[in-house]
């Protein structure tokens, strides 16, 4: 006996958009967290600085938006976005054009509150 997997549906969830100055990653979990569709732009054919692009950032969200409504349904969603890369905005685009109903968005980019010691002073 083959045991079949169910298809469960989400229909609320979180949008998890990561924008590093290499790479933009997008995550599609339920209201827990559980991840539901993950993406990012080597996934979809781009390599090395093509990565890094707003292109790729909105090729990326909008396959990985795609899959997560297919497969499960996915209908609204609340959006959680980190990092200063150049696909943040895309990204955020490229969910306001898609069928997906957002609630709201979140900026969770963590602010150095001073960071690290300086390096000492250089003498010559």
């Amino acid at each position: 006996m083959v045991k079949k997997k169910t298809q469960k549906t989400v229909e609320k969830g979180r949008i998890y958009i990561t924008s590093t100055f290499n790479n933009t990653l997008v995550t599609v979990t339920d209201e827990k967290g559980n991840t539901i569709v993950l993406g990012s732009c080597g996934m979809f054919g781009f390599v090395g600085t093509r990565k890094s692009t707003p292109h790729a950032a909105t090729v990326t969200t909008d396959a990985t938006l795609k899959k997560a409504v297919e497969q499960y349904g996915f209908r609204m969603a609340d959006v959680f976005v980190k990092g200063i890369g150049p696909g943040r905005e895309a990204s955020l685009r490229a969910i306001k054009g898609s069928i997906i109903e957002i609630n709201r968005i979140i900026d969770m980019t963590p602010v150095p509150h001073n960071g690290v010691r300086p390096p000492k002073i250089r003498r010559v």
